[in-house]
């Protein structure tokens, strides 16, 4: 189990017949935080399940040509992941789906379930284990690319 603290950027680009152009191309810190069951099958691979709660930041961008909008993203995700064990260090990827919510000033309330992805390194000292990671969220109507440093404890 562990945490991580990232930067979240949400690209979201459409014209809605009711609120006009759409443009969200925004960065923010966002948060992490997971537990997840290392298999321990095979000595030098790692295949695992992650579960996490993450919640992406607040983004600011126009709707119909006015700024000053704001979405919040938050969701629950849930992933395998499988990698290679090289001594002290870690390569990994992961594939799963993450059930988000968002809330927006003027288009209002959405949510979804929806595909992930990702790849991240990690080093382990005896049951602490700092990882990177880097993971791509492909929501309905954007996509938010989630960068992240965090720690975890593994027993």
């Amino acid at each position: 189990m562990g945490a991580s603290l990232g930067s979240a950027q949400l690209n979201y680009d459409e014209d809605d017949p009711d609120y006009g152009k759409i443009d969200f191309d925004d960065d923010d810190a966002g948060y992490k935080i997971f537990a997840g069951y290392n298999f321990g099958l095979v000595p030098l691979v790692d295949l695992a399940v992650e579960g996490a709660y993450v919640d992406f930041g607040n983004f600011s961008g126009d709707i119909g040509g006015v700024g000053g909008n704001d979405i919040d993203v938050t969701g629950w995700t849930g992933a395998g992941l499988a990698g290679f064990k090289l001594g002290p260090v870690g390569l990994f990827g992961k594939v799963g789906v993450i059930n988000w919510d968002s809330d927006a000033d003027i288009i209002g309330d959405d949510d979804g379930t929806d595909p992930l992805y990702g790849v991240g390194a990690r080093i382990t000292l005896f049951s602490f284990q700092v990882r990177a990671e880097y993971e791509r969220y492909d929501q309905d109507n954007f996509d938010i690319d989630y960068f992240s440093v965090g720690a975890a404890y593994t027993f």
